[in-house]
């Protein structure tokens, strides 16, 4: 699955095409692909013709598009007299899910899905494309609500305190500047689990997958199994620091490896081939105590059906740890 580097990327290089222009035609090709608009095709394209994407926004991996009634703009500067917006239309990705812009003399890609036809604006492409080769994303029509918090509803252009329902239950991530530590460490020393499983949880921290989890354990020195109701704050905070800080660096790498108008998803940046410490390293040196003179090697152990990687050494397995 793309963690939340990657979706970051594809928010970043789709804003800059599509804030402010109108949907004018849909083309569902594959209606597998919108399965999740419970109310069907001609539903899904009835809401999206002839709206306006204000926005393209991100919490955790969950990705979307705020629309405005293009009815209601006439006249007026986008969101200037209080305009906000009713509806999102929300990406899923997936494993394969890539959202393309193209010209619309571009030959259709061999797994397009559905196509989005936007209004003219000088050296934009004028196509939206949703191409999907094993259909495990998809997208759909969402109702937007007011956050729970009063904050902005994720990382946007124009942040407003309003998010897609379907991304309304899960917690903000580390890359939110509304994220709040002292909520997260509240509710963090409150559960009785292993580290890894409270950072997996989307409902305490969103957009932490397994290999950033892993990375963000090796760097703060922690292992996967401590129990969350003996971590000390700074402890919490460094390992909140740790996920941050590989997720930026994740994102400064992925987002040169992307051709600006491919915005793509393909599950790996280009920080995954060089610059893991932990993650994939099963039996080879850990980095920090070989720099250290130390012999160690990473460590792989099964997980909730997944791997954790760890060194025996600087990340030693708590004596009390029961995960």
């Amino acid at each position: 699955m793309p963690e939340l580097p990657e979706v970051e990327v594809v928010r970043r290089g789709l804003v800059s095409w599509v804030r402010g222009r109108t949907i004018e035609a849909v083309d569902v090709l594959d209606p597998r692909s919108i399965r999740r608009h419970a109310l069907g095709t001609e539903d899904f394209i009835g809401n999206l013709e002839g709206a306006v994407v204000a926005d393209v926004v991100r919490r955790g991996k969950f990705l979307w598009m705020p629309l405005l009634d293009r009815a209601g703009l006439q006249g007026r500067q986008m969101n200037g007299s209080g305009d906000v917006p009713a509806v999102a239309l929300m990406a899923h990705l997936g494993m394969s899910g890539q959202l393309l812009m193209q010209d619309r003399d571009v030959p259709d890609e061999k797994h397009l899905k559905v196509r989005f036809r936007l209004s003219r604006s000088d050296g934009m492409p004028e196509q939206l494309r949703f191409v999907d080769q094993r259909i495990f994303g998809g997208l759909f029509v969402t109702a937007m609500v007011p956050t729970d918090d009063g904050g902005p509803g994720g990382l946007a252009e124009s942040p407003l305190a309003l998010i897609a329902e379907e991304a309304a239950h899960i917690a903000r991530d580390p890359l939110d500047p509304a994220f709040s530590f002292d909520l997260f460490f509240r509710r963090l020393r409150k559960r009785k689990t292993g580290l890894k499983r409270a950072l997996l949880d989307q409902g305490l921290v969103s957009g932490i997958g397994n290999i950033y989890a892993d990375e963000a354990l090796w760097a703060a020195k922690l292992h996967y199994a401590r129990p969350t109701d003996t971590l000390r704050r700074a402890e919490a905070e460094r390992v909140l620091e740790s996920a941050r800080q590989v997720m930026l660096d994740a994102l400064a790498a992925g987002g040169t490896s992307f051709d600006s108008l491919y915005v793509n998803v393909n599950g790996a940046s280009g920080y995954f081939d060089r610059s893991l410490n932990a993650y994939g390293r099963e039996g080879e040196p850990c980095k920090r105590c070989a720099a250290a003179g130390i012999h160690a090697t990473i460590r792989r152990e099964q997980f909730m059906n997944r791997s954790s990687h760890t060194c025996p050494v600087c990340q030693p397995r708590p004596r009390n740890g029961r995960w």
